[in-house]
């Protein structure tokens, strides 16, 4: 079980879960039972288990939108408790139930050697918002010159390394900014050039495409200005605040995209494991690996992307 940024903010009390409940959801697991009515899945199976709940066969869910799933509640997924429209359960457990198994779970290819299975135990929910990031527009940037297929990505946490990760393993050149060391680190191994620096610079030239995941209106600011005309924006961030000013003037006249909103995770999964077959490396993102009984321990001080093994 790994740990997703929005896990952190809960630790750090930035999000308004309370407590009691039970937490995690993002995990590669492994299937103990099924029931009557599953066909795909099989005891033993590896599976990938997706954050949100979806049933795979009403209208949003055939065209792609499972995180608006019309059979369970908006929101209904893993580890929020009361936050989530049906809750789930959370991942940090010896068990967990998955409705609609054939439609939601996702088998880990055999290819995929055990020991690898760290590096993609984000595959339910980070690893999905950071390939929306820039999977996309793959070819809105393989469509430009070279020397403009160019993406930025203004990282906190996760997301942004693992945007930048997807940036380089399709081409392009990344500017990753951060004012955090390890992070920079890290972001370096996976392709990118680090800028140790809160926000772009205002004279750096724009970018065809650009990433944002702190979820600071000032940082979002700099890096939709960033964005070049007709370009696309991707703000993973999640603002408790009740209103967030934009430049929608400069944008408009721009003609800048802008995105945002909650990733649809199962629905990508396969096409991520597909370029993670190519050769993308995820492992540098992962901070520490914890033993699983270790957790109650670990957990209050996660900082960076924390997987919990079992032996």
């Amino acid at each position: 079980m790994a740990c997703c940024d929005l896990d952190i903010a809960v630790v750090h009390g930035r999000a308004p879960l309370p407590p009691g409940y039970a937490v995690g959801h993002e995990g590669v697991a492994e299937v103990v039972a099924v029931g009557d009515g599953v066909s795909a899945i099989r005891v033993g199976d590896r599976v990938v288990v997706p954050f949100q709940i979806s049933c795979g066969t009403c209208r949003e869910c055939r065209r792609g939108m499972t995180g608006s799933c019309n059979s369970v509640p908006l929101m209904a997924m893993y580890g929020l408790g009361p936050l989530a429209g049906l809750d789930g359960g959370g991942f940090m457990a010896d068990l967990v139930s998955v409705p609609y198994a054939d439609a939601m779970l996702v088998a880990v290819p055999a290819s995929i050697n055990p020991s690898d299975l760290i590096a993609i135990a984000s595959l339910s929910d980070n690893i999905p918002d950071a390939w929306r990031t820039v999977g996309p527009f793959k070819d809105d940037l393989s469509g430009l010159e070279p020397a403009d297929r160019r993406v930025l990505v203004v990282g906190r946490l996760s997301i942004g390394l693992y945007a930048a990760a997807f940036a380089a393993a399709l081409g392009a050149h990344v500017d990753y900014v951060d004012t955090d060391v390890q992070r920079l680190a890290v972001a370096e191994k996976l392709g990118a050039t680090v800028h140790d620096r809160p926000k772009p610079a205002k004279e750096w030239d724009p970018y065809p495409v650009t990433v944002h995941t702190s979820a600071d209106p000032s940082v979002l600011a700099a890096t939709l200005r960033a964005t070049w005309p007709d370009g696309v924006c991707t703000d993973t961030g999640i603002y408790y605040q009740p209103t967030v000013e934009m430049p929608l003037l400069s944008m408009y006249t721009r003609g800048v995209r802008f995105v945002t909103g909650r990733v649809n995770a199962r629905a990508v999964i396969p096409e991520i494991l597909d370029v993670i077959a190519g050769g993308c490396d995820l492992s540098p993102a992962v901070d520490r690996v914890v033993a699983w009984d270790d957790a109650p321990s670990a957990w209050p001080a996660m900082t960076g992307k924390t997987v919990f093994a079992r032996a």
